[in-house]
């Protein structure tokens, strides 16, 4: 379909609407809500604004450039899925290429962002991310292994290295605490979700834990995650880096993170899957603005 062609059929905005979704903006916003709030306490309350811009500009356009050649590597799978069947490449709205361009554009850019505004470490970080999702998950583990969104994880938690490069010019032990808090919280979050999709999974041959190990296996692994996740998520207290209110804030939405978790180990239902799934990602973005509180008090 050319471009002429499907703006004709669906209109400017709708064609708009599908390159954008290519992005994932929603998962972008929290990656760099991540990213950015780790710049407050690597900077003992006091960051620079121009740095904060290019991470946020930087790591928006890194993230959403990553998933864009995730989707257009992806399109197979997401054709024999019902959840993403109706995307915009598997479905034929747009050229896969233009997937794939706009996701190496995007990085060459955020890459320029974030050396111009930051620094060449923070540079280098972002697209250490983007090749770890798209070579290490995407491409090799995805389809390979049911610790694929473990291993292949290690992209998520890459921003707030980011953010700490960005602030402070290294990467030092408080810095690997943030990158461990988001690693651990990866496969928990991401496990619900394919409790909650394992026969699209299934139907695409996606060996995700669910589906090779089953669902008692994978409940009893997001329990033992959630739990080493709020013992990890006390560590830049214990380090010194972040205060009291931190921690009181990190335990009480660890709490009920655990909770959600072993409610879903006794009761493996789609509800109990959800509400884990969805908690989790609400439970991210409040850890890192604590965090962010935490060093501006």
């Amino acid at each position: 379909m050319s471009a002429v062609t499907a703006i004709e059929s669906r209109g400017l905005a709708g064609v708009a609407r599908d390159y954008v979704s290519l992005l994932k903006l929603r998962i972008v916003a929290l990656l760099d809500a991540t990213a950015v709030g780790v710049m407050i306490p690597a900077s003992h309350g006091h960051p620079r604004l121009i740095p904060m811009l290019a991470v946020l500009v930087g790591g928006t356009l890194a993230a959403g450039g990553a998933h864009a050649i995730n989707c257009w590597f992806d399109r197979d799978i997401d054709a024999a899925m019902t959840r993403t069947r109706r995307r915009p490449l598997p479905a034929g709205r747009i050229p896969p290429w233009h997937a794939l361009a706009i996701g190496v554009l995007l990085n060459v850019a955020a890459f320029g962002v974030l050396w111009a505004g930051a620094n060449l470490l923070a540079a280098g970080l972002a697209l250490a991310g983007t090749l770890i999702y798209v070579f290490v998950y995407t491409i090799w583990l995805k389809r390979s292994t049911p610790q694929n969104i473990v291993i292949g994880g290690a992209a998520g938690a890459i921003p707030p290295l980011v953010g700490w490069a960005a602030a402070t010019g290294n990467v030092t032990v408080p810095a690997l605490l943030l990158f461990a808090i988001v690693f651990f919280w990866t496969p928990p979050h991401f496990w619900a979700l394919a409790l909650l999709i394992r026969r699209d999974y299934e139907a695409a041959g996606v060996p995700m834990l669910p589906v090779v190990r089953g669902e008692r296996e994978t409940t009893k692994q997001i329990v033992l995650y959630s739990g080493v996740l709020v013992a990890v998520t006390a560590s830049p207290f214990l380090w010194g880096t972040l205060g009291l209110p931190y921690l009181v804030t990190a335990l009480v939405l660890g709490a009920v993170f655990f909770v959600l978790a072993v409610g879903l180990r006794r009761e493996p239902t789609p509800r109990r899957a959800a509400l884990l799934f969805h908690f989790s990602l609400l439970y991210l973005a409040l850890l890192f603005a604590a965090m962010a509180v935490d060093a501006a008090l």
